[in-house]
Protein backbone atom coordinates (compact mmCIF):
# COMPACT_ATOMS: atom_id res chain seq x y z
CA UNK A 1 0.00 0.00 0.00
CA UNK A 2 1.70 3.30 -0.99
CA UNK A 3 1.60 6.23 1.41
CA UNK A 4 0.12 9.23 0.32
CA UNK A 5 2.19 12.46 1.83
CA UNK A 6 0.79 14.50 -1.31
CA UNK A 7 -1.65 16.36 2.18
CA UNK A 8 1.83 17.30 3.54
CA UNK A 9 2.46 19.49 0.60
CA UNK A 10 0.66 22.23 1.58
CA UNK A 11 1.86 22.23 5.64
CA UNK A 12 5.23 24.30 7.09
CA UNK A 13 5.23 21.51 9.83
CA UNK A 14 3.27 18.06 10.56
CA UNK A 15 2.68 18.36 14.98
CA UNK A 16 1.43 15.27 16.90
CA UNK A 17 0.08 15.15 20.47
CA UNK A 18 0.12 12.17 21.59
CA UNK A 19 -1.63 11.47 24.89
CA UNK A 20 0.42 8.64 26.83
CA UNK A 21 -0.61 7.37 30.66
CA UNK A 22 1.89 4.36 32.83
CA UNK A 23 1.60 1.42 31.74
CA UNK A 24 0.80 0.15 35.33
CA UNK A 25 -0.05 2.39 37.95
CA UNK A 26 -0.59 6.25 38.01
CA UNK A 27 3.42 6.80 39.30
CA UNK A 28 5.94 7.55 36.91
CA UNK A 29 9.95 8.96 37.14
CA UNK A 30 10.75 12.01 35.01
CA UNK A 31 14.35 12.71 33.83
CA UNK A 32 16.21 14.43 36.10
CA UNK A 33 19.11 16.86 35.21
CA UNK A 34 22.44 17.63 37.50
CA UNK A 35 21.88 20.18 39.75
CA UNK A 36 18.09 20.96 39.04
CA UNK A 37 16.50 17.35 39.08
CA UNK A 38 13.48 16.93 38.11
CA UNK A 39 12.07 19.85 35.73
CA UNK A 40 8.56 21.41 36.95
CA UNK A 41 7.40 24.85 36.06
CA UNK A 42 4.37 26.70 36.46
CA UNK A 43 2.10 28.34 33.84
CA UNK A 44 -1.90 29.64 34.59
CA UNK A 45 -3.01 26.30 33.98
CA UNK A 46 -1.02 24.91 36.96
CA UNK A 47 2.38 22.63 37.41
CA UNK A 48 4.29 20.94 34.35
CA UNK A 49 6.81 18.63 34.32
CA UNK A 50 9.38 17.92 31.27
CA UNK A 51 9.02 13.82 31.59
CA UNK A 52 11.56 13.36 28.78
CA UNK A 53 13.85 16.30 26.55
CA UNK A 54 14.58 16.84 23.19
CA UNK A 55 17.61 15.36 23.48
CA UNK A 56 16.86 12.42 25.19
CA UNK A 57 13.96 11.73 22.54
CA UNK A 58 16.29 12.17 19.98
CA UNK A 59 18.73 9.52 20.50
CA UNK A 60 15.29 7.49 21.68
CA UNK A 61 14.29 7.63 18.18
CA UNK A 62 17.47 6.93 16.63
CA UNK A 63 17.31 3.68 18.38
CA UNK A 64 13.98 2.81 16.50
CA UNK A 65 16.44 1.55 13.40
CA UNK A 66 19.39 0.03 15.76
CA UNK A 67 19.52 -3.19 15.95
CA UNK A 68 21.63 -3.26 19.08
CA UNK A 69 22.70 -7.01 19.05
CA UNK A 70 23.93 -7.20 15.51
CA UNK A 71 25.17 -4.02 16.00
CA UNK A 72 24.09 -2.67 12.63
CA UNK A 73 20.79 -1.12 11.33
CA UNK A 74 17.46 -2.87 11.15
CA UNK A 75 16.62 -4.69 7.91
CA UNK A 76 13.59 -2.67 7.44
CA UNK A 77 16.00 0.55 7.17
CA UNK A 78 19.20 -1.47 5.62
CA UNK A 79 20.60 0.75 2.93
CA UNK A 80 20.71 4.23 4.61
CA UNK A 81 23.57 6.31 4.76
CA UNK A 82 25.71 5.71 8.07
CA UNK A 83 29.09 5.69 9.17
CA UNK A 84 30.61 2.80 11.31
CA UNK A 85 33.82 3.06 13.56
CA UNK A 86 36.17 0.11 14.31
CA UNK A 87 38.91 -0.68 16.76
CA UNK A 88 41.29 -2.89 16.47
CA UNK A 89 39.08 -4.49 13.94
CA UNK A 90 35.72 -4.76 16.31
CA UNK A 91 32.92 -2.46 16.04
CA UNK A 92 33.22 0.67 18.59
CA UNK A 93 30.34 3.21 17.83
CA UNK A 94 28.43 4.93 15.15
CA UNK A 95 27.02 8.04 13.80
CA UNK A 96 23.41 6.71 14.77
CA UNK A 97 25.01 6.23 18.21
CA UNK A 98 26.92 9.14 18.47
CA UNK A 99 25.43 12.11 20.39
CA UNK A 100 26.45 14.52 17.78
CA UNK A 101 26.22 11.94 15.06
CA UNK A 102 28.84 12.95 12.58
CA UNK A 103 30.86 15.44 14.49
CA UNK A 104 31.83 12.71 16.48
CA UNK A 105 35.12 12.77 17.67
CA UNK A 106 35.31 9.38 16.86
CA UNK A 107 35.63 10.26 12.76
CA UNK A 108 37.12 13.91 13.03
CA UNK A 109 39.72 13.93 15.83
CA UNK A 110 41.12 10.53 15.61
CA UNK A 111 44.87 10.33 13.71
CA UNK A 112 43.27 8.13 10.45
CA UNK A 113 42.11 11.45 8.55
CA UNK A 114 40.93 9.26 5.57
CA UNK A 115 37.05 9.96 6.58
CA UNK A 116 37.83 13.75 7.89
CA UNK A 117 40.08 14.58 4.39
CA UNK A 118 36.89 12.65 2.10
CA UNK A 119 34.31 15.00 3.85
CA UNK A 120 36.36 18.14 3.30
CA UNK A 121 36.91 17.00 0.06
CA UNK A 122 33.45 16.85 -0.84
CA UNK A 123 32.21 20.17 1.07
CA UNK A 124 34.68 21.77 -1.01
CA UNK A 125 33.86 25.41 -1.84
CA UNK A 126 32.40 26.65 1.76
CA UNK A 127 35.31 27.89 3.38
CA UNK A 128 34.49 31.59 2.27
CA UNK A 129 31.31 33.38 2.03
CA UNK A 130 27.60 32.16 2.68
CA UNK A 131 26.77 28.22 3.60
CA UNK A 132 25.70 26.63 0.08
CA UNK A 133 23.02 24.77 2.33
CA UNK A 134 22.27 22.63 -0.66
CA UNK A 135 25.62 20.94 -0.76
CA UNK A 136 26.09 20.62 2.82
CA UNK A 137 22.71 18.67 2.55
CA UNK A 138 23.83 16.32 -0.14
CA UNK A 139 26.60 15.37 1.99
CA UNK A 140 25.19 15.08 4.88
CA UNK A 141 22.51 12.91 2.69
CA UNK A 142 25.60 10.76 1.13
CA UNK A 143 27.38 9.81 4.57
CA UNK A 144 24.63 10.14 7.54
CA UNK A 145 21.19 10.78 6.66
CA UNK A 146 20.10 10.64 10.47
CA UNK A 147 21.70 14.33 10.79
CA UNK A 148 19.21 15.35 8.20
CA UNK A 149 16.32 14.94 10.75
CA UNK A 150 18.40 15.26 13.98
CA UNK A 151 20.58 17.72 13.39
CA UNK A 152 24.38 18.04 12.58
CA UNK A 153 27.05 20.54 14.05
CA UNK A 154 30.53 20.35 11.79
CA UNK A 155 32.39 22.63 14.77
CA UNK A 156 35.74 21.61 12.87
CA UNK A 157 37.92 24.92 11.79
CA UNK A 158 39.07 23.06 8.92
CA UNK A 159 35.55 22.53 7.47
CA UNK A 160 34.03 25.88 6.65
CA UNK A 161 35.14 27.73 9.65
CA UNK A 162 32.85 25.73 12.14
CA UNK A 163 29.71 27.37 10.59
CA UNK A 164 28.39 24.50 9.11
CA UNK A 165 25.09 23.60 11.43
CA UNK A 166 22.09 22.23 10.43
CA UNK A 167 18.82 22.07 12.68
CA UNK A 168 16.58 19.71 13.97
CA UNK A 169 14.35 18.53 11.56
CA UNK A 170 12.13 16.64 13.80
CA UNK A 171 12.13 17.10 17.73
CA UNK A 172 9.92 15.52 20.27
CA UNK A 173 9.18 16.22 23.56
CA UNK A 174 7.13 14.41 26.54
CA UNK A 175 5.61 16.99 29.52
CA UNK A 176 2.83 16.10 31.95
CA UNK A 177 0.23 18.38 33.24
CA UNK A 178 -1.59 18.81 36.58
CA UNK A 179 1.54 16.91 38.18
CA UNK A 180 2.04 16.18 41.98
CA UNK A 181 4.91 15.06 43.85
CA UNK A 182 4.92 10.87 45.14
CA UNK A 183 7.01 10.93 47.83
CA UNK A 184 8.56 7.85 48.57
CA UNK A 185 11.95 5.86 49.64
CA UNK A 186 13.45 2.66 50.72
CA UNK A 187 16.42 1.15 52.00
CA UNK A 188 19.67 -0.41 50.65
CA UNK A 189 19.93 -3.48 52.91
CA UNK A 190 23.39 -5.32 53.53
CA UNK A 191 22.21 -8.15 55.57
CA UNK A 192 25.81 -9.25 56.14
CA UNK A 193 26.93 -6.11 58.00
CA UNK A 194 24.17 -3.17 58.40
CA UNK A 195 26.81 -1.06 60.37
CA UNK A 196 29.11 -1.87 57.90
CA UNK A 197 31.15 1.64 55.89
CA UNK A 198 28.57 3.24 53.67
CA UNK A 199 31.43 5.18 51.81
CA UNK A 200 32.84 2.18 50.82
CA UNK A 201 29.65 0.34 50.08
CA UNK A 202 28.79 -1.12 52.84
CA UNK A 203 25.63 -1.17 55.66
CA UNK A 204 22.24 -0.28 55.33
CA UNK A 205 21.52 3.00 53.09
CA UNK A 206 18.13 4.76 53.07
CA UNK A 207 16.84 6.86 50.47
CA UNK A 208 13.91 9.04 49.34
CA UNK A 209 12.67 9.48 46.06
CA UNK A 210 10.30 11.83 44.14
CA UNK A 211 8.35 10.45 41.39
CA UNK A 212 5.28 12.36 40.51
CA UNK A 213 1.51 11.74 39.07
CA UNK A 214 -0.19 13.72 36.63
CA UNK A 215 -3.50 14.73 34.91
CA UNK A 216 -2.08 13.92 31.30
CA UNK A 217 0.86 12.70 29.66
CA UNK A 218 1.86 14.20 25.59
CA UNK A 219 4.22 13.06 23.83
CA UNK A 220 4.83 16.05 20.95
CA UNK A 221 6.58 15.79 17.68
CA UNK A 222 7.21 18.43 15.30
CA UNK A 223 8.36 17.71 11.88
CA UNK A 224 9.83 20.92 10.23
CA UNK A 225 8.75 19.87 6.71
CA UNK A 226 9.59 23.71 5.66
CA UNK A 227 13.40 22.77 5.81
CA UNK A 228 13.34 19.52 4.90
CA UNK A 229 12.00 21.24 1.45
CA UNK A 230 14.84 23.90 2.15
CA UNK A 231 17.50 21.41 1.73
CA UNK A 232 16.88 20.99 -2.17
CA UNK A 233 17.18 17.84 -2.46
CA UNK A 234 14.20 16.61 -4.71
CA UNK A 235 11.20 14.78 -4.77
CA UNK A 236 12.92 11.08 -3.43
CA UNK A 237 15.16 12.34 -0.83
CA UNK A 238 12.55 14.57 0.99
CA UNK A 239 10.00 11.76 0.58
CA UNK A 240 12.70 9.64 2.07
CA UNK A 241 13.56 11.80 5.45
CA UNK A 242 9.72 12.09 5.90
CA UNK A 243 8.79 8.48 5.63
CA UNK A 244 11.99 7.91 7.82
CA UNK A 245 10.85 10.11 10.67
CA UNK A 246 7.08 8.52 10.25
CA UNK A 247 8.53 5.49 10.75
CA UNK A 248 10.62 6.64 13.46
CA UNK A 249 7.73 7.99 15.54
CA UNK A 250 5.36 4.95 14.75
CA UNK A 251 8.08 2.30 15.88
CA UNK A 252 8.84 4.23 19.08
CA UNK A 253 5.06 3.90 20.14
CA UNK A 254 4.41 0.64 19.36
CA UNK A 255 7.92 -0.25 20.66
CA UNK A 256 8.65 0.08 24.39
CA UNK A 257 7.88 3.32 25.87
CA UNK A 258 10.15 2.26 28.99
CA UNK A 259 12.19 5.28 29.94
CA UNK A 260 13.50 4.40 33.32
CA UNK A 261 12.61 1.82 35.67
CA UNK A 262 9.89 3.88 37.04
CA UNK A 263 8.90 5.31 34.01
CA UNK A 264 7.34 2.89 31.39
CA UNK A 265 4.48 4.60 29.23
CA UNK A 266 2.16 2.99 26.36
CA UNK A 267 -0.40 5.55 23.95
CA UNK A 268 -3.83 6.42 26.13
CA UNK A 269 -6.20 4.95 23.57
CA UNK A 270 -8.82 6.30 25.81
CA UNK A 271 -7.83 9.68 24.52
CA UNK A 272 -6.52 9.20 21.52
CA UNK A 273 -8.96 6.99 20.35
CA UNK A 274 -7.74 3.64 17.89
CA UNK A 275 -5.54 6.18 15.70
CA UNK A 276 -2.72 8.78 15.89
CA UNK A 277 -3.61 11.60 13.98
CA UNK A 278 -1.81 15.06 13.47
CA UNK A 279 -3.34 18.25 15.06
CA UNK A 280 -1.49 19.72 12.29
CA UNK A 281 -2.03 19.06 9.01
CA UNK A 282 -5.37 18.49 10.73
CA UNK A 283 -6.61 14.84 10.50
CA UNK A 284 -3.74 13.26 8.90
CA UNK A 285 -3.05 9.61 10.08
CA UNK A 286 0.24 7.95 11.60
CA UNK A 287 0.41 4.94 8.93
CA UNK A 288 0.96 1.55 10.91
CA UNK A 289 4.14 -0.10 10.48
CA UNK A 290 3.22 -2.88 8.47
CA UNK A 291 2.98 0.19 5.69
CA UNK A 292 5.76 2.05 6.54
CA UNK A 293 8.55 -0.53 6.46
CA UNK A 294 7.68 -1.78 2.37
CA UNK A 295 7.23 2.40 1.70
CA UNK A 296 10.92 3.46 3.27
CA UNK A 297 12.39 0.20 2.08
CA UNK A 298 11.20 1.50 -1.67
CA UNK A 299 11.93 4.61 -1.51
CA UNK A 300 15.52 4.15 0.13
CA UNK A 301 15.55 1.38 -2.87
CA UNK A 302 15.44 5.47 -5.12
CA UNK A 303 18.21 7.20 -3.28
CA UNK A 304 20.52 4.37 -3.17
CA UNK A 305 22.65 5.86 -5.30
CA UNK A 306 22.81 9.04 -3.29
CA UNK A 307 24.11 7.53 -0.06
CA UNK A 308 26.71 4.98 0.98
CA UNK A 309 27.84 3.22 4.34
CA UNK A 310 31.32 4.22 5.41
CA UNK A 311 33.61 2.25 7.91
CA UNK A 312 36.21 4.25 9.49
CA UNK A 313 38.96 3.02 12.06
CA UNK A 314 39.62 4.67 15.33
CA UNK A 315 43.12 3.38 16.78
CA UNK A 316 43.86 6.40 19.25
CA UNK A 317 44.54 6.24 22.57
CA UNK A 318 41.12 6.47 25.04
CA UNK A 319 42.66 8.83 27.38
CA UNK A 320 41.07 10.38 30.15
CA UNK A 321 40.17 14.17 30.81
CA UNK A 322 42.49 16.22 33.30
CA UNK A 323 39.42 16.52 35.47
CA UNK A 324 37.67 13.56 35.89
CA UNK A 325 33.73 14.88 36.86
CA UNK A 326 32.48 13.61 40.37
CA UNK A 327 29.22 12.42 40.06
CA UNK A 328 27.28 10.80 43.15
CA UNK A 329 24.50 7.91 41.82
CA UNK A 330 21.40 7.94 43.09
CA UNK A 331 19.82 4.98 44.02
CA UNK A 332 17.80 2.97 41.17
CA UNK A 333 18.83 6.15 38.68
CA UNK A 334 19.46 4.72 35.01
CA UNK A 335 18.59 8.31 33.41
CA UNK A 336 19.09 8.39 29.82
CA UNK A 337 21.96 10.79 28.73
CA UNK A 338 20.82 14.45 28.56
CA UNK A 339 23.39 15.25 25.30
CA UNK A 340 23.21 16.29 22.26
CA UNK A 341 23.41 18.84 19.66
Amino acid sequence: MTIDISVLKGSPRLLFEIPLKPIQGQRFQPTGFPGLGAATYQSERGTHLLVESAQSMANRLEQTIWDGAAQTLRSEVNGLSHVRVTRNGRFLTDTILESHRINSPYLLEGGDKSFFNRLKDDLGGLDEGPIDRSLLAKTLLKYDVGSLLHGAFLAKKELAGGRLRIARAISAFIEADGVRVAASGGVKNDHVNPQGDTKAGFGNVPFARDEFTAESITLFVNLDLGQIRGYGLGEPPERLLILIALYKVRALLDGSLRLRTACDLEVDHNRAGSLIRARQPEGFELPALVILEPAVKETIGQCKDQMVVTEVSFEDDLKKGKDEPKTTPAADDDESAETDN
